[in-house]
C-alpha cells in the first residue's frame, strides 16, 4: 500500500470480530487480487485471543473462504495474501501492551520507515483507548491515519465526545470516519449522474422536481443484537449515518472540484439547512413503527418483542418515515421522504426522483393524465437507474395511446465483464490513496446528531410510541398518509 512516497502497513484492530470477518478481510483479498495492495505491506491483525501467525492466517483462510464465492478464490491470491499476515496480541485497555505492536515497527529499518493505517473494528467505548495506546507506541504520527467504524456516539454530546478524543491523537485530515454506503457504486455514480450529465443537472431543482423519495428497506431482523438494537433504535441506526449521508449527495450544490473539502463543505450545508422537527409538527411529518410477527418470504418471523433477548416491554422503533424540508434556494417546497425499516416486504435501497407533470397534456383524450417522469436509482439489491417515462404504444389506429415504460440500466447487466466491487474495497483503497471525501467529516456527523436529536426529543415530549406493522409489510398505515396526505404515494405503491 503506497500513497505517495510512503509505504503503509495495515492494522486491524478487532480482527476477530463479524465486521472483519464478513468485510475487511474478504475486501483485503479482493485488492490482493486486482494487485492494488503494495508488495511491501503487511496486514497486521489486531486481537486479545492468543494466535499464532499461522493460527491467524488459518482463521483469515477460513472467513475468506466463507464470505468469498468459490468462484473467485484463487490459491495464488491467498498465497500472497497470507504472506502479509502477522497477528499482535493485545487488550486494547492497556496502554503498555501497545509496545508489542511497536516492537513490530522497530525491529528493522526497513519497518521503522513504515507509516500505519489503523481501522478500529471495534465498538466506540474503545476509540478513545486504541488511539491513545497508538500515541504511547508512536504511531499516531502523520502521514499514518485512523479508520472510525459507526456507530460515532449515540446523540451529540456522545458524538462530540468521541470526535475529541480521537483528536488528542490526531489530526482531522488523518482521520477517516466511513459510512459504507458512500463506497457503494451506486452512490458514487450519483456523483457522476449530477454533474457529468447536463440533462439531469438542468433538472436537478424545485423548477422540475415534485418530490424525492430514499427507501432504506431490510427484511431480516435485529439477528441477534437486540440489546444493541433497542438501546438505537431504527432512527440511529439507519437515518443519522445512511440516509442522510445519502440525502446530502442527492441534494448537495456542485462542489468546486473532487476533493474532499469541496464535497464536505457542500453536503455540510445541506445538513445544516435541513428544517428543525419539533413536537409541534412531528405527527405530521414523522412516523414510527414496531413489527408484529407474520411472514417474511413465506417464512413466519417474530414480533419484535418476541425476538430472542428481547424486554417485554419496549417503544424502541424498527421503521421510521420522515417528511423531511430543506430550507435553501434549490430546494424550498420540495419535500424529501425517507423510510426505513426493519421486517419489510422487500429488501431494498433506492432512491426516487419524481418530476412535475407536464404543465399541458395534449394526450389528454386518449390517454388521460400523464404519469410523471420518474428517476430511480437503485442502490441494493440489484444496483442500477431506471428512467420512467411516457411512450406511444406501437401499432397502428386512429388514436395515439401513450404508456409509462421504463428505461433500465442495470449496472450487472451493461457491465457484464466487471465485478461490481463492495463498498469496503472502495473505501479501504481510498483510505490507501489519501481521498477523504466519501468519508464524513466531524462536522457533518455532529450537525446529524443535532437533527436526529431533535426527533427524539419532539417523540418524547409528545409522548409519541411507535405504530404496530406487520413483518413482511411495507410499514404501518401512518407511513401510507404521510405521503397521501399530500396526494402523492411511495414507489412501491405506484
Amino acid at each position: 500500500m503506497t500513497s505517495g512516497d510512503h509505504i503503509y502497513d495495515l492494522v486491524l484492530f478487532g480482527v476477530l470480530g463479524d465486521l472483519s470477518r464478513r468485510k475487511l478481510l474478504p475486501a483485503l483479498y479482493q485488492l490482493e487480487k486486482a494487485e492494488l495492495l503494495d508488495e511491501q505491506t503487511r496486514i497486521i491483525g489486531v486481537a486479545r485471543d492468543s494466535y499464532s501467525n499461522e493460527q491467524f492466517a488459518l482463521e483469515v483462510k477460513q472467513s475468506i473462504s466463507q464470505f468469498v464465492p468459490s468462484s473467485q478464490f484463487n490459491d495464488e491470491v491467498w498465497q500472497r495474501l497470507s504472506a502479509r499476515l502477522v497477528y499482535c496480541e493485545i487488550d486494547l485497555t492497556d496502554k503498555a501492551g501497545y509496545q508489542a505492536l511497536a516492537g513490530l515497527f522497530k525491529s528493522n529499518t526497513e519497518h521503522s520507515k513504515r507509516a500505519v493505517i489503523s481501522y478500529l473494528a471495534t465498538p466506540p467505548a474503545l476509540f478513545s483507548n486504541v488511539c491513545e495506546g497508538l500515541a504511547s507506541a508512536g504511531l499516531n504520527h502523520s502521514p499514518s491515519r485512523v479508520v472510525l467504524e459507526k456507530p460515532l456516539g449515540h446523540n451529540f454530546d456522545s458524538s462530540v465526545a468521541i470526535n475529541e478524543e480521537v483528536a488528542r491523537y490526531f489530526n482531522e485530515d488523518q482521520i477517516y470516519r466511513i459510512d459504507h454506503y458512500l463506497g457503494k457504486e451506486t452512490v458514487l455514480n450519483l456523483m457522476a449522474l449530477r454533474f457529468a450529465n447536463p440533462i439531469f443537472y438542468s433538472q436537478w431543482s424545485r423548477k422540475y422536481i415534485d418530490h424525492i423519495q430514499i427507501t432504506a428497506a431490510e427484511q431480516v431482523g435485529v439477528e441477534g443484537r437486540w440489546s444493541y438494537y433497542d438501546d438505537a433504535g431504527q432512527l440511529r441506526d439507519m437515518v443519522q449515518n445512511h440516509l442522510l449521508q445519502v440525502l446530502s449527495l442527492v441534494a448537495m450544490e456542485p462542489p468546486t472540484q473532487l476533493d474532499a473539502n469541496s464535497v464536505r463543505a457542500e453536503k455540510l450545508k445541506v445538513l445544516r439547512s435541513l428544517r428543525t422537527i419539533t413536537p409541534e409538527n412531528i405527527q405530521d411529518d414523522v412516523v414510527r413503527g414496531q413489527y408484529t410477527g407474520g411472514f417474511v418470504n413465506d417464512q413466519k418471523v417474530p414480533a419484535y418483542l418476541d425476538e430472542e433477548g428481547a424486554r417485554e416491554a419496549s417503544d424502541t422503533e424498527t421503521f421510521v418515515a420522515i417528511k423531511a424540508h430543506i430550507d435553501n434556494w434549490r430546494w424550498a417546497g420540495v419535500p424529501f421522504y425517507l423510510r426505513t425499516g426493519k421486517r419489510m416486504a422487500q429488501k431494498r435501497t433506492e432512491i426516487v426522483i419524481c418530476f412535475k407533470p407536464q404543465p399541458h397534456n395534449i394526450f389528454a383524450q386518449t390517454t388521460g393524465l400523464l404519469a410523471p417522469n420518474r428517476l430511480i436509482i437503485r442502490l441494493q439489491p440489484d444496483e442500477g437507474i431506471e428512467i420512467e417515462m411516457m411512450n406511444k404504444i406501437p401499432g397502428l389506429g386512429k388514436n395515439m395511446e401513450l404508456k409509462s415504460t421504463a428505461l433500465d440500466l442495470s449496472f450487472g447487466e451493461t457491465f457484464k465483464n466487471k465485478r461490481i466491487a463492495d463498498a469496503y474495497e472502495r473505501l479501504l483503497l481510498e483510505t490507501i490513496q489519501g481521498q477523504q471525501y466519501l468519508f464524513v467529516a466531524r462536522e457533518e456527523v455532529e450537525y446529524a446528531w443535532r437533527w436526529i436529536d431533535g426527533i427524539r426529543v419532539a417523540w418524547k415530549k409528545v409522548g409519541d410510541k411507535p405504530k404496530a406493522y406487520k413483518a413482511g409489510s411495507w410499514g404501518p398505515v401512518a407511513s401510507v398518509s404521510l405521503m397521501a396526505q399530500d396526494g402523492r404515494e411511495w414507489e412501491d405503491d405506484v
